[in-house]
């Protein structure tokens, strides 16, 4: 693997090379960073300056941590070339704690409910054992299918749009689609290494003459604002932060599968100790984003594909890409012209990303020998993975703590993988 690497991860590629790279991964990103506080926002009918501060603040906050994650400090960080940000995970939990404390109570169960993924962290070093290839391989391509449903979604131009589905939808994400294929498999240098950016930069603007950019929330957002600490106070509450848990759960178990995934895709053997070090980022970035009024923080899956695509797993392009978000997070105008980017131009490099996470693990499991038992645990954790992605209503009577933690189907297919390898022993 790591031959074919352009950039591996201790590369550092020219600054020039490495400012186009890092942009390819925030445009990746992007629209998953701002979508959360977006939701929330809308959902406790915030005002346009009250969501423009949070979505600044989610920026500037997912920019930090992702130079945490990807630099590291002390024990603090894995190391890789991890980007970071806020996850639909938390959403529920945001919604019903801002409903009765608003941003305060928010961020509140933010802080306190860091300090479990900070603790459980500690933990993730002797539970390593328990993820051989076949787990790893079977997380790693759950986590590919899981997002695909997410690329179809923005190649429609995005859930609940009114034109979704329409020929230009579909047009555009095809058309990007084959652009980003032919200019990775056939473009040499920067053609191929950042096919990726050049191929949504390419997709922004055949949308211009087609009227699908809305140029409006870019004249209405602010030059400038500066994230402030605790700006709307803090209130702790018990029952608020409880309500975070299983969402902390969810993110750890998410953020041990991304990291490996981040290694297969790296040529990294990450060890016990790299990911528990990550999911400790995971836990201290919350609690700074807690802090600058922003949700928790996580690692983020989508930007794995583009690792295995670009062939670039160099962390000094990631650490200048949360450099950036941070930048950007203060600067909210130019980060309203990334966030009106068009969902399908997204939808065609996502097909292509996310269909490859899923290939990478696939590569690993065909690496090991696989028995009856081995497919056993493999189609069950991928019909159950693949179930509850497809079919969330399924987990609707259940209760809402249970219902958190096997919302997402990584999470899920990870917990039945992992149950099944334990209960079903070798046969001798």
């Amino acid at each position: 693997m790591e031959e074919t690497l352009k950039y591996s991860i201790n590369d550092k590629p020219p600054m020039g090379v490495t400012i186009v790279l890092a942009l390819q991964h925030i445009l990746a990103a992007f629209a998953g960073i701002v979508a959360v506080p977006l939701v929330v926002c809308s959902a406790l009918g915030f005002d346009a300056q009250q969501t423009s501060l949070m979505v600044s603040a989610t920026i500037f906050a997912s920019g930090i941590t992702t130079v945490l994650q990807s630099k590291g400090l002390g024990p603090i960080g894995s190391r890789v070339s991890g980007m970071m940000g806020t996850d639909f995970t938390f959403v529920n939990p945001s919604i019903s704690v801002g409903a009765r404390l608003g941003v305060a109570g928010i961020v509140g169960a933010t802080i306190l409910g860091s300090f479990v993924e900070i603790i459980l962290s500690r933990f993730v070093k002797p539970l390593m054992r328990f993820f051989p290839p076949l787990i790893t391989g079977t997380v790693v391509s759950l986590i590919g299918i899981t997002l695909l449903p997410v690329s179809i979604d923005w190649a429609g131009g995005g859930v609940g749009s009114s034109d979704y589905g329409s020929v230009r939808n579909i047009g555009v994400a095809f058309i990007i689609m084959v652009f980003t294929l032919l200019l990775s498999h056939y473009g040499k240098g920067m053609w191929s290494t950042a096919s990726v950016f050049i191929g949504m930069v390419f997709g922004y603007i055949i949308c211009i003459p087609l009227g699908m950019v809305d140029l409006s929330a870019v004249q209405k957002a602010s030059w400038f604002a500066l994230p402030a600490v605790f700006r709307y106070g803090v209130a702790f509450d018990l029952a608020s932060t409880l309500s975070f848990v299983p969402a902390y759960v969810v993110s750890l178990i998410g953020t041990v599968g991304i990291m490996m995934a981040i290694g297969e895709a790296s040529g990294e053997k990450i060890s016990s100790e790299r990911a528990a070090n990550g999911v400790l980022a995971d836990g201290v970035g919350s609690m700074i984003s807690g802090m600058f009024g922003a949700g928790p923080n996580t690692a983020f899956s989508q930007n794995v594909g583009l690792i295995t695509l670009t062939k670039v797993a160099s962390t000094h392009v990631m650490i200048v890409a949360g450099i950036i978000l941070a930048i950007l997070g203060v600067f909210p105008k130019l980060s309203a012209l990334i966030s009106v980017m068009p969902q399908p131009v997204l939808g065609g490099v996502g097909v292509i990303m996310f269909g490859l996470v899923a290939a990478q693990g696939l590569k690993t499991l065909a690496q090991i020998k696989l028995g009856d038992r081995e497919l056993l645990i493999i189609s069950v954790a991928f019909a159950l993975g693949i179930g509850v992605t497809v079919r969330p209503d399924i987990l609707s009577g259940l209760p809402t703590s249970i219902q958190m933690i096997l919302s997402s189907g990584i999470s899920t297919g990870t917990l039945a993988a992992l149950i099944l390898n334990i209960v079903l022993k070798e046969k001798a």
